[in-house]
C-alpha cells in the first residue's frame, strides 16, 4: 500500500473519530432532551420557544464570551443581576406561586395591591429576565404577574418556560396547559406540545404540536419538534415530512438520519444519509456518520468509499453525485 493511501486513511481516520467525539459530547452534561440538543447543534431551532426572540448578536461570540460573563457574575459583577437570586429549589417554586401580592388594609382585612408595578408590567420584566438567563427571578416575577392577572395568557406561557429551563418538568407542562386553556396559540400549542413529548406522552404531543403548525405552517420550531414527537412514535416517515417542512430536503435526510442513528436503528440511518448524498454528494456530515455505519453494519468496502469521498471533498473537489 502506498504512503499516499496510508495517509489518506489515517486523515479519514481521524476527521471520522473527530465527528464522532463531536456528536457524542454534544450531548453529554447538558440540560434538555438529548434528541433536541442533536437538532440544536446543528443548527436546527428546535424545543419550547419565547417570543420575542432576543435580538442580534453573534452566536460564536456569545458562546465564546458566556464563560467570562460567568466568572463576573460569580464575583459580583454583572450589573443589576449582583443582588438578585440565582438558585431556585422546588420549594421556592410553589413560594412563588402560591404567595400573591397583597396589602393590609387592617388587622382583619388583607387585599391585593395593585397599587404599584401592573401585571404587564411584571410581565414584561420576567420576559427579559428569562430572555436573559436569569430564570430564577424570572419565575418570581411572571408569579408576581400571574397573581395580579390570572388570566394573562403570556405570564402562564413564559412562566412554563422557566420552570422548563429549571428542570421542573410538570410545572412547566401545567403552566403550559393552563396558557393553552386561555388561548390556542401556536406558541402557546408548542411550548406545551414539546413539554408533552419531554415527559414521554408522545401522542398528545404530537396532537398539539400539528395543532401548532396548522396555525403556523412555516414555523421551523413547531415542525421539528413534530418531527422528535413523530420519531419517538416510530413514524419514519411523518418525521421526515415535518423536518422536511422545516428546513428543506437536505436537512430534513440529515435530521431523520440522525434520530434513527440514535435510536440505533442503522438501516435507515444509512438509507437518509444516502438520500442526503444524493441531494449534496460532498456532504460532510453525511459521508462521515456512512464511513462509521457501514462498519457497524459489515459493509467494509462502502466504508472505505465514504472516507476516500470524505478525504477528497474536504480538498475541495467536486464529487459526481453516485448512481448519476
Amino acid at each position: 500500500m502506498s504512503k499516499r493511501r496510508i495517509i489518506a486513511i489515517l486523515i479519514a481516520l481521524v476527521l471520522t473519530l473527530a465527528a464522532t467525539a463531536m456528536w457524542t459530547a454534544s450531548t453529554i452534561e447538558r440540560d434538555g432532551d438529548p434528541d433536541a440538543i442533536v437538532l440544536d447543534d446543528s443548527g436546527s431551532e428546535v424545543g419550547a420557544s419565547v417570543e420575542p426572540k432576543k435580538k442580534g448578536g453573534n452566536k460564536v461570540v456569545k458562546v465564546l464570551t458566556a464563560p467570562f460573563k460567568a466568572v463576573g457574575r460569580l464575583f459580583g459583577r454583572g450589573g443589576d443581576d449582583r443582588n438578585k437570586i440565582t438558585r431556585m429549589t422546588e420549594k421556592d417554586a410553589e413560594r412563588f406561586e402560591s404567595v400573591a401580592v397583597t396589602r393590609v388594609e387592617d388587622a382583619r382585612t388583607v387585599k391585593r395591591d395593585t397599587s404599584g408595578s401592573s401585571a404587564r408590567e411584571h410581565l414584561e420584566a420576567g420576559r427579559e429576565l428569562l430572555l436573559n438567563g436569569a430564570y430564577s427571578e424570572a419565575v418570581s416575577e411572571l408569579s408576581t404577574a400571574i397573581s395580579l392577572d390570572p388570566k394573562l395568557t403570556e405570564a402562564h406561557n413564559l412562566l412554563g418556560v422557566a420552570y422548563d429551563k429549571k428542570g421542573f418538568g410538570e410545572r412547566a407542562r401545567d403552566s403550559f396547559e393552563r396558557a393553552v386553556k386561555l388561548e390556542e396559540d401556536a406558541e402557546t400549542l408548542n411550548n406545551l406540545g414539546f413539554a408533552l413529548y419531554q415527559n414521554g406522552n408522545y401522542r398528545a404531543a404530537v396532537d398539539r404540536l400539528k395543532r401548532a403548525a396548522r396555525l403556523a405552517p412555516a414555523d421551523q420550531r413547531i415542525l421539528n419538534n413534530l418531527g422528535l414527537a413523530y420519531c419517538r412514535l416510530g413514524k419514519v416517515d411523518e418525521a421526515y415530512k415535518a423536518f422536511t417542512r422545516a428546513g428543506g430536503p437536505l436537512t430534513g435526510n440529515l435530521n431523520t438520519a440522525k434520530m434513527m442513528e440514535r435510536f440505533g436503528r442503522e438501516d435507515d440511518a444509512i438509507r437518509y444519509y444516502e438520500a442526503a448524498r444524493q441531494i449534496e454528494p460532498n456532504n460532510s456530515i453525511a459521508l462521515r456518520r456512512l464511513a462509521d455505519l457501514y462498519i457497524r453494519v459489515g459493509r467494509t468496502a462502502d466504508s472505505e468509499a465514504a472516507r476516500a469521498a470524505l478525504i477528497i471533498a474536504s480538498n475541495g473537489t467536486v464529487l459526481v453525485t453516485p448512481g448519476k
